[in-house]
């Protein structure tokens, strides 16, 4: 990755006295060398570093802390050897530090050997990790005069410059980034309702007339079933007409007859006592009243109808209450998994010719806030209107998605749908801009610890990142979170470049 170097003047004073003698007072006058640093910063894929470092003289120590942040997660590095080169041409002078001073924070101190532009190389040793981190354009003088007008004049002026140490980054949650050049399409905001996938509801009906007992235990809507517990009991017993509880006697009645009838036909059939023709008569009879009582038998019993769970999962609507008369066909209970839900959304006729592009999608639930793209949940986008809905000349859009326990069907969320476009456009997360009297920001990083407030043009979101029209480019590097935390740190008292950084 492309390192940066970022060189900022730190500040320098002096005080003049007036009993002091033109001797004392030379053209290096108000140029104390420990109180001007440059700054350094350099990216690889897994580490950011920052060094404040006093300028680099040929034979003058400098001192040079260095600031070893994770890329992914911008956490400071705790454990791991660190090695620091200053490489000028063909020479360069070493040196590595297996503890760090405090976490995430080594102290270096080199003496250049060389004049001339040069490089900086991190090398980070963690177990069998290694990776290296490299600044370019880093100048090493032959005096200290050149040394510190050089880091004057290359210092950033920034009259919106907010503070926020590494120190405070590492404790909260914090991130940079540069902004994205990608596919953008139309994005189509809307509303959509949470409901169960096809196959993935069961609703239970009753089988037969008769009064609802509940399981002992109770049964409660949300409670977990497994295929095939019993459930509930529908007793027809005490009923004047129409009582399962005879039909279901006289069944097993005529299967034990036809049975017994049957056996002792196959006995007399076999001394040629009766007809075949008795025996096939009898065989029939007695198939006929065990498909029957069979039938009856796997739901219903002596009590009733034995309601039992279809699926496993839970119950998610129980239709009626202990003691209730059902009939035939009304449902009883409703079983859900609760693993598929199915989206639906209402669209505007204008979209109706781009329905069809719609390659993606992201979900915003409205209970916490959080948003999820359909390829997190294992979605797809199932169908789509071909013609306007009457009841409110929409177009439907159905979409379906694994639940990851942050839906709940009946529920509404937002839906942003993506269609798929060849057009690209400049995007940053939405939890890098800020609101202020109307007006969209971001903190744009001037160093690791310096960010500049500055003002954004947004074009259209899609729950996760917002189109930037104007304000920003693709080189400036952002805070991607915690925005709102370097806000804070702008009300403090001092925002001197010094103010809260001490090592």
């Amino acid at each position: 990755m492309k390192a940066y170097i970022f060189l900022f003047f730190i500040g320098f004073s002096a005080a003049f006295s007036a009993c002091k003698s033109n001797a004392e007072i030379d053209e290096h006058a108000g140029h104390d060398h420990g109180e001007v640093k440059i700054l350094l910063t350099g990216y690889s894929n897994s580490f950011e570093i920052f060094a404040e470092a006093d300028p680099f003289i040929v034979g003058k120590p400098s001192s040079v802390l260095v600031h070893l942040t994770h890329i992914e997660n911008f956490k400071p590095l705790t454990v791991g050897k660190v090695t620091l080169s200053l490489i000028v041409g063909t020479k360069g002078i070493r040196q590595s530090l297996d503890v760090a001073e405090r976490p995430g924070i080594y102290r270096f101190s080199i003496v250049p050997e060389a004049e001339g532009a040069g490089k900086v190389y991190v090398d980070i040793e963690s177990g069998t990790f290694k990776n290296r981190v490299e600044v370019v354009n880093v100048n090493v003088y032959a005096d200290e005069h050149n040394a510190i007008h050089e880091a004057e004049e290359q210092a950033i002026q920034s009259s919106n410059a907010i503070v926020f140490t590494k120190e405070q980054s590492w404790k909260v949650d914090f991130a940079t980034e540069n902004p994205l050049v990608e596919p953008f399409g139309q994005i189509i905001k809307t509303v959509a309702q949470v409901q169960p996938a096809q196959g993935d509801e069961v609703v239970v009906t009753a089988k037969t007339n008769g009064v609802v007992s509940l399981l002992e235990t109770g049964l409660q809507e949300g409670r977990n079933v497994t295929a095939g517990q019993l459930l509930l009991t529908i007793s027809g017993s005490g009923l004047a007409e129409n009582s399962w509880n005879v039909r279901f006697a006289e069944a097993k009645n005529n299967y034990e007859k036809a049975k017994v009838d049957y056996e002792r036909m196959s006995e007399l059939a076999k001394d040629k006592i009766i007809p075949e023709r008795e025996l096939v008569a009898a065989q029939t009879e007695f198939e006929n009243a065990k498909a029957l009582f069979d039938n009856m038998n796997s739901n219903f019993n002596a009590k009733g109808q034995r309601v039992l769970s279809p699926i496993s999962g839970f119950t998610k609507q129980l239709f009626v209450q202990n003691g209730q008369y059902v009939e035939v066909g009304q449902p009883i209970i409703a079983v859900s998994q609760n693993r598929s839900l199915q989206l639906t959304a209402d669209v505007q006729q204008k979209y109706a010719s781009v329905l069809g592009a719609i390659s993606s999608a992201n979900i915003r639930t409205l209970s916490s806030s959080k948003t999820y793209t359909l390829k997190e949940l294992n979605g797809k986008v199932v169908s789509y209107g071909r013609s306007v809905n009457p009841d409110n000349f929409l177009v439907p859009v159905i979409l379906q998605i694994d639940n990851k326990g942050e839906f709940v069907p009946g529920s509404f969320v937002e839906l942003y749908l993506k269609v798929l476009s060849n057009s690209v456009a400049l995007t940053v997360p939405n939890t890098a801009l800020l609101e202020e009297q109307g007006s969209f920001f971001v903190f744009v990083q001037l160093s690791p610890e310096l960010f500049e407030k500055r003002v954004v043009q947004t074009g259209a979101t899609d729950g996760t990142k917002t189109e930037i029209l104007k304000g920003i480019d693709k080189n400036d590097r952002i805070v991607a979170k915690g925005a709102i935390l370097v806000k804070l740190a702008q009300a403090s008292a001092a925002l001197d470049p010094h103010s809260g950084h001490v090592h």
